[in-house]
């Protein structure tokens, strides 16, 4: 214990010992601490800026490094340092956006609104917007996609026409394409058949049609619009509409609406092609009578037609004979219907005054060949400008085929077509021309031959050049088998028979001159190879006087 504590001792006397001695020494004068100066490095940025290749900026120090409680800062930081500016948030809630420009084409403008409404881009239409039309006929177009289309049309300045035929369109449909020819002033033909619009589609359509200038034909055929939407479109006339052409079958349109329709015509009234065929006009038969007293007035109106509507009586006929006198009315279409007797009697009343009415339509009609002899007595006149008479499914008789035949005989009346549909009565045909049945039968054997082959038109016509014209039968057999052609006693008996010139019927007789003549007719290409010209005749060549000596050494 005693040996632990000696050496604890010693060792701290001695450790106290040799720190009083190293203090005790004086520290040389370079190595005091006070004049150690340590140089700082220097700063790269200020380097750079000594070179011209650092900009320190505006001097302003960020506020990271201010203190909030340094009283240096004599103003708020904020204000000394103003925050970012506004980036567009002010605006993007309290401005209207800007509005998107498209070119006038629509086609930029279709691909957009295709996209917002998650339709399908037609590329037909899309390709059609830089051209004269778009046929879409039986496309299946979906009808919601009707309005991009619509729009894309709405200042296009190409689409002239436009054929949505046979795609079934809805109410919303058309009341886009309303819109679209409400501001389109270039879309000059607009085709719905068969689209099925009904009458509110109708409503829609016609809605602004009175403010569009550029459309000149409409066809609204077999779309199920009724009375009722002839009525929209009969106010829509009414209006005023630039339309010239319209076309409205197959809607079961009756007399009814056909009134409306009459009065609409009573303030615009300049169509110049009206389709109603295959509606139902018949009844009530006032409003059709009306109607066409109205069309009567129409002074630009070219073409009617009126087929398949079950049209009849005396009314009806002087209803139409005032149509027929319309000075513009080229096409008169009244086929199929039930016209007959009175009815006829007075559409023809006036047919002279017609100065252009070009083409008349009466096929399958009841008309009886009374009915036919009168309208053909009415066509025999020179005052009538008819051209084209249809009477398919019209049975006609002897008297009418004679007048027929007149007809055809005037120089006025050459170029008139007419057509009817049978004969009927005692008429007998004309009997078959022995002449031409006897040598087609005759130019058949003669050239059926593989071997040698003999024209009958050659053979009569070297006869006559040899001038022989008369011939008895047995003569004219024996020319036949001089050259070479070998036919039944009674084929050239009746060939005699055909071309006779002997009242006689024992003596019979041929005239090869009729003969040659009706070949002529018949055969015009036929003719007789040209005659050779004589052959110069050579002279005799006398033999020399030494050529004679030779021969005689000779022999």
């Amino acid at each position: 214990m005693s040996s632990e504590v000696s050496e604890q001792a010693i060792k701290t006397q001695v450790l106290y010992q040799s720190i009083v001695d190293d203090i005790s020494e004086d520290v040389p004068m370079e190595e005091w601490s006070s004049l150690i100066i340590e140089v700082p490095e220097e700063n790269p940025k200020r380097i750079l800026y000594e070179q011209g290749l650092y900009s320190p900026g505006s001097g302003e120090i960020c506020n990271k490094y201010v203190s909030m409680s340094a009283s240096s800062v004599l103003r708020h930081p904020y204000f000394n340092y103003p925050a970012v500016l506004d980036p567009g948030i002010k605006k993007a809630l309290l401005d209207p956006e800007e509005k998107v420009t498209y070119p006038d084409d629509g086609q930029e403008l279709y691909m957009t609104l295709c996209k917002e409404m998650n339709q399908c881009p037609v590329s037909i239409f899309f390709k059609g917007l830089l051209k004269d039309s778009i046929d879409l006929r039986y496309y299946g177009v979906d009808p919601f996609g009707v309005r991009a289309m619509a729009s894309a049309l709405q200042y296009n300045k190409y689409v002239k026409t436009l054929n949505l035929t046979d795609n079934f369109l809805n109410d919303d449909a058309c009341f886009h394409l309303g819109e679209m020819l409400i501001s389109n002033s270039t879309l000059s033909e607009l085709n719905l058949t068969g689209c099925r619009i009904g009458h509110t589609g109708v409503k829609k359509l016609c809605a602004g049609l009175h403010l569009n200038r550029g459309l000149q034909v409409l066809s609204l055929d077999k779309n199920q619009i009724g009375d009722i939407g002839l009525e929209h479109l009969s106010a829509a006339i009414f209006r005023g509409i630039n339309v010239k052409e319209i076309s409205l079958s197959y809607n079961n349109i009756t007399g009814k609406s056909a009134n409306i329709l009459a009065e609409a015509l009573e303030t615009y009234n300049k169509f110049t092609h009206i389709d109603l065929s295959w509606n139902n006009l018949f009844a009530p038969v006032a409003g059709t009578i009306n109607l066409l007293s109205r069309l009567a007035e129409n002074k630009l109106l070219q073409e009617l037609n009126v087929s398949w509507n079950s049209l009849s009586s005396g009314r009806i006929g002087s209803a139409l004979k005032a149509v027929s006198k319309c000075p513009n009315l080229r096409v008169l279409n009244l086929s199929n219907n039930k016209l007959t007797g009175d009815a006829i009697q007075n559409l023809i009343g006036n047919l002279e005054k017609a100065k252009k009415l070009v083409s008349l339509n009466l096929s399958y009609n009841p008309l009886t060949p009374d009915d036919a002899l009168r309208i053909l007595h009415k066509i025999k006149l020179n005052s009538v400008k008819i051209q084209n008479l249809l009477m398919e499914n019209v049975f006609i008789d002897g008297a009418c085929l004679m007048l027929l035949k007149q007809i055809k005989e005037m120089k006025t009346k050459k170029n008139v077509n007419i057509t009817y549909g049978g004969i009927i009565g005692g008429f007998q045909p004309s009997e078959p021309d022995m002449r031409e049945i006897v040598l087609n039968r005759v130019d058949f054997l003669m050239m059926k031959g593989k071997k040698k082959k003999i024209d009958i038109a050659i053979v009569a016509m070297q006869l006559l050049k040899d001038k022989v014209d008369i011939l008895p039968s047995k003569g004219f057999a024996d020319a036949l088998v001089e050259a070479g052609a070998v036919l039944d006693a009674d084929l050239v008996d009746e060939i005699v028979n055909a071309f006779s010139v002997s009242k006689n019927p024992k003596a019979k007789m041929i005239s090869i001159s009729l003969l040659v003549d009706y070949i002529h007719r018949k055969w015009p290409d036929r003719k007789l190879p040209p005659t050779p010209p004589p052959e110069p005749e050579t002279p005799a060549v006398e033999p020399s006087p030494g050529k004679k000596r030779k021969d005689k050494n000779k022999k």
